[in-house]
């Protein structure tokens, strides 16, 4: 099954029509994301889009925002600028409030808040260093939000809506102890095969409960992850077994294929905090001192949309991280989509890249959207085999699918 039911002429799939349903999905997610910081860390794996984006001096960069986190990843790589696009102001916010600490802070510090998630003394820290880099919508945001990073209470891991999930997983390893220290073990496993050992004999048996299966299956836990409806159907549609089986088949490629000792991603959510070890690289000494000694200079946050920051921004972008907005513009907004690509289009550079991520391996969304009279996917040289290998080595793994796309010469 795919989402399209038909073609044009073209040969271009049809959009599926949209539910009664599949309204209401779109209108509980809208009204989620429009109120909420979704994403308080990013969940694509940088170090995959590093290989694949090969940033040179020269490079300008459009990424959507998220958490900020991969932003910071990328300046770490010293492009000339990167442009940090993202509608929701409160994921601008946070990284607005990322970047004032690095300007600020010591590394000491600047962990505690975005490592440990904690900090001791945040509110005068936040009034006499952070608060007046701040725009003024992240001013009043993080104004009213200090108790996010109190010593005392969850930590910032644990806030926005993909905090929820992440205290409800807690709520269920606290009453699950047995599965609660087996995990702990996994990420401290040496070698893979002791990794494998353990996930098949202690932790597979107990995660996988009834439960988890249903509350993974639930589209409310989805939204609260940032995962609308039209991603969900697509994951089902290709997955037997639904979306439980394929989170189920992604995290056991995880636990036993790949080393979990540097896995940050599924570290954090066990955890609820970074350790000095297992973390991003922006907040390790070395990236912090790097994008601290001018690095952070080269980000420009934007709140808008792709397409706004397109028709105001003039100069040529050489490189694009589009994350997985294209699943939920293609069904909910089509038209908007084809406006996005032929502003990229228009602004891009001979040769420019375009990384993406999907719940499809082969978005149908690809064939309808057009470069000039062509099918999108048919004008873009996709490096398919390239990504599928990558794909293999991406510590996140929830996405059926990994885009590599390069613009006409």
């Amino acid at each position: 099954m795919r989402i399209a039911t038909a073609r044009r002429d073209t040969g271009a799939p049809l959009p599926r029509r949209l539910s009664l349903s599949d309204r209401f999905d779109q209108t509980v997610f809208n009204a989620v994301y429009s109120r909420a910081l979704v994403y308080n860390t990013c969940w694509e794996d940088p170090a995959v889009d590093r290989q694949t984006l090969m940033l040179g001096p020269d490079d300008e960069l459009l990424v959507i925002t998220s958490a900020g986190c991969n932003v910071l990843d990328y300046a770490l790589l010293a492009p000339r600028a990167i442009h940090a696009v993202d509608a929701n102001p409160r994921q601008t916010a946070l990284l607005e409030l990322k970047m004032a600490g690095l300007r600020q802070l010591e590394h000491g510090d600047f962990f505690e808040l975005f490592g440990r998630g904690r900090h001791a003394d945040f509110p005068a820290l936040y009034q006499d260093c952070l608060r007046d880099l701040l725009s003024p919508f992240a001013r009043q945001f993080w104004d009213a939000r200090a108790v996010w990073f109190s010593p005392t209470g969850r930590g910032l891991y644990f806030r926005g809506l993909a905090g929820w999930v992440a205290r409800a997983f807690h709520e269920y390893l606290r009453l699950r102890p047995g599965l609660q220290s087996a995990l702990e073990q996994l990420f401290t496993a040496s070698t893979l095969d002791e990794q494998r050992a353990l996930y098949r004999a202690r932790i597979a048996p107990l995660l996988w409960s009834r439960p988890m299966n249903w509350a993974l299956s639930r589209q409310l836990t989805l939204s609260l992850l940032g995962v609308p409806h039209p991603q969900r159907r697509e994951v089902v549609a290709q997955h037997q077994g639904g979306v439980a089986a394929f989170v189920r088949d992604a995290l056991g490629y995880i636990a036993c294929e790949l080393p979990t000792r540097s896995n940050y991603f599924y570290s954090l959510y066990v955890h609820g905090e970074y350790a000095p070890d297992c973390c991003p690289e922006y907040l390790t000494h070395a990236g912090f001192n790097a994008l601290r000694a001018g690095l952070v200079e080269r980000i420009h946050p934007h709140t808008t949309t792709v397409t706004e920051f397109l028709r105001r921004h003039q100069a040529p972008v050489s490189r694009f991280v589009l994350l997985d907005h294209m699943d939920w513009m293609s069904s909910y907004h089509p038209a908007a989509l084809q406006e996005e690509w032929d502003l990229i289009l228009q602004r891009a550079t001979p040769g420019a890249r375009v990384l993406f991520r999907s719940a499809h391996a082969d978005p149908a969304y690809l064939w309808r959207l057009t470069a000039g009279s062509a099918p999108l996917r048919a004008t873009l040289h996709f490096h398919d085999e390239w990504a599928r290998t990558l794909s293999r080595e991406d510590r996140v793994h929830t996405y059926a699918g990994f885009h590599i796309a390069d613009l006409p010469v």
